[in-house]
């Protein structure tokens, strides 16, 4: 299957099961959505959803954070991956978006990067998310997930992977693409025991015909065989072994 028929049967599929796919961050308006993206960074959702209400309650806008510094903020987001990195990137970010944005979060991909803490990823997931922009952010999942179904071709960062997908995805499906790659990598695609055998796409994704094949799964089989035989004959090795060290042993006395 070519590159192109993988690209109708994705959109295909999740146009028709997840057409309404979004993030399961929890946020209000484009602020709290830049704060939780930030703080999402080596993280879970879950987790940043379990510590943004209070943050947001604290600080509710961009001017509320940036008259903060970062160790009172340290003290709501402790429990996320880097917190004392964050809450500076959180405090610098409120303080640019004040001085520089009039308090309003960029719509432009540049500006959006300018931000403290803000990398292409989360650029993209504001522009595409808040302001419609034909943009694809590329996390583990983007990246992971992308490659594993063949809709991307020696793609090895997450630049690649993004130009890619930007080439052969409409731009109308380009935002919410990048949920329906996020939410299959989180639940079906897993990174390290993907779940093929339940998953409803195996059927065009290259992944899943690379490794189960015919002759895959007989490569795998005759590796395992061979194993096997390798631990067994150690194991013969080592009944030996022992058996002369014992006879050298009264052989001595």
């Amino acid at each position: 299957m070519n590159k192109k028929d993988r690209y109708i049967h994705f959109i295909e599929y999740f146009s028709k099961n997840q057409p309404n796919a979004v993030t399961e961050l929890h946020y209000g308006n484009p602020f709290e959505l830049l704060v939780a993206v930030i703080l999402s960074a080596q993280c879970t959702d879950k987790r940043i959803n379990q510590v943004t209400p209070a943050l947001f309650k604290q600080f509710p806008n961009p001017q509320a954070l940036s008259t903060s510094n970062p160790e009172e903020v340290f003290n709501y987001i402790r429990s996320v991956s880097y917190p004392n990195n964050k809450a500076k990137h959180l405090v610098g970010m409120a303080k640019m978006l004040v001085a520089n944005f009039n308090g309003k979060v960029p719509s432009d991909i540049n500006d959006l990067q300018k931000l403290p803490g803000v990398g292409r990823k989360t650029a993209n997931v504001i522009a595409s998310v808040v302001f419609d922009a034909p943009a694809i952010a590329v996390d583990t999942h983007v990246f992971r997930v992308a490659n594993r179904l063949g809709l991307t071709t020696n793609a090895k960062t997450p630049l690649a992977v993004e130009k890619q997908l930007m080439v052969y995805l409409p731009e109308d499906v380009m935002g919410v693409a990048h949920h329906w790659l996020i939410l299959h990598g989180r639940y079906v695609c897993l990174a390290r025991s993907p779940k093929c055998e339940a998953c409803p796409i195996s059927w065009f994704c290259k992944y899943y015909e690379k490794t189960h094949t015919e002759a895959a799964l007989l490569k795998a089989e005759t590796l395992k065989a061979k194993k096997l035989k390798d631990a067994s004959k150690k194991r013969a090795l080592n009944k030996i072994s022992s058996a002369l060290k014992k006879q050298a042993a009264k052989s001595k006395n």
